[in-house]
């Protein structure tokens, strides 16, 4: 009977022992042998802080050191953060994860400049359409098939998203002062006040300075937002916006 005990006492301490030990990591190389419906933990996300302030709305300090980076006034700040990212702008899902939107379109044609064929993914998560159902809300929806999209190509599939507020595209990281796109996600990963930073140097890089400064803008939506901007009234709503911040 005491023999019975002490080895099912050594059965159960190997169970936990195991139970206890991580499991290997998931690499893009492993990406075949993962069930297609499979979502790889995001390995650059941040992990949430005890002090979440970082991650919340800009602040009159966040504007004004932007502002005196390109020197413009404050009202102009304001005015393209409440147009370009929304008058409630929102630059995460939740603490380090940004606010994206992967662009399956994007993907496909990276991929094949890339010299990948993807055929054979296409039962991976992100060639679905976005399932806010299964995965509680939208920004979820976009984060499992970006985390999908990594376990194909995680240089492309970061490429192949939109960033942050401002929804920069991943493509653009070398317009945003960045050296690679793992940096520019992980600057997006760390705060709105950063996404800001991001902004302003794309903002530099792209002479899109000089139409802030002259508040022109016709052409400062037109070189941002497209040849659409005359109908969505991205002109005037800067417009209306710099005014109301300038009282």
């Amino acid at each position: 009977m005491e023999k019975s005990v002490i080895l099912i006492s050594l059965i159960v301490a190997s169970a936990i022992a195991l139970m206890a030990c991580p499991r290997p990591q998931s690499t893009d190389n492993a990406a075949i042998s993962l069930p297609t419906d499979t979502v790889a933990a995001a390995p650059d996300s941040v992990a949430p802080s005890a002090d979440n302030a970082r991650y919340e709305r800009l602040t009159d300090e966040d504007y004004k050191k932007v502002a005196d980076e390109l020197g413009v006034d404050i009202a102009t700040m304001k005015a393209v953060v409440e147009i370009e990212a929304g008058k409630s702008h929102k630059g995460f899902v939740s603490p380090g994860k940004p606010l994206i939107n992967f662009d399956l379109t994007m993907f496909k044609r990276q991929l094949s400049q890339a010299g990948i064929k993807y055929g054979k993914y296409t039962s991976y998560v992100c060639f679905k359409p976005v399932n806010t159902r299964k995965y509680g809300s939208y920004g979820n929806a976009q984060w499992a098939r970006l985390e999908s999209a990594r376990t194909i190509s995680r240089d492309v599939a970061n490429k192949s998203a939109f960033w942050g507020m401002f929804q920069i595209g991943g493509f653009n990281w070398k317009s945003c002062g960045c050296a690679t796109v793992d940096e520019f996600v992980e600057r997006m990963s760390q705060s709105e006040a950063e996404q800001l930073e991001l902004f302003a140097q794309f903002c530099i890089n792209r002479d899109l300075v000089k139409y802030l400064k002259k508040k022109d803008w016709h052409n400062f939506a037109r070189h941002y937002n497209g040849p659409s901007y005359k109908k969505r009234g991205y002109h005037n709503r800067l417009r209306a916006a710099h005014a109301k911040h300038s009282k």
